[in-house]
C-alpha cells in the first residue's frame, strides 16, 4: 500500500513551482543582456509553434481517430472564431465524443 506523505508532495510541488519561476526570470534576465535584432526576433516569434507542433506531433502519431478529430475540430474552431479557449474546447469536446462513441 503506498502511503501519502503530504508534507513531501508540499515540498516537491514548491520545489517544481520554483524551479519554473525561475526558469522564467532567468530567461527574461538572459534575453535582457542581449539586443533583440531582427534575425532573433523572427526566431523568438516562431517558437511558441514550434513547441505546440512537438507537442502534438507524438500524440497524433500514437491518438488514433480521436486525436485526428479534436485537432480537425480545433483548426477549424480557432480558424472560424479566432479563439484559444473556443478551440480547445471544441479538441476536446470532439475527442471526449469520438472516445464515447468508440473509435
Amino acid at each position: 500500500m503506498i502511503e501519502h506523505d503530504p508534507i513531501g508532495f508540499a515540498a516537491m510541488l514548491t520545489a517544481m513551482a520554483a524551479a519554473v519561476i525561475l526558469c522564467r526570470l532567468g530567461g527574461f534576465w538572459l534575453l535582457g543582456r542581449f539586443t533583440i535584432g531582427p534575425r532573433l526576433r523572427k526566431i523568438l516569434n516562431a517558437l511558441p509553434g514550434a513547441v505546440i507542433a512537438s507537442t502534438i506531433a507524438p500524440i497524433l502519431f500514437t491518438g488514433g481517430v480521436s486525436a485526428w478529430a479534436a485537432l480537425t475540430a480545433a483548426a477549424l474552431t480557432m480558424a472560424a472564431v479566432r479563439n484559444d479557449s473556443a478551440a480547445l474546447a471544441a479538441g476536446v469536446l470532439v475527442a471526449a465524443g469520438v472516445r464515447a462513441a468508440g473509435l
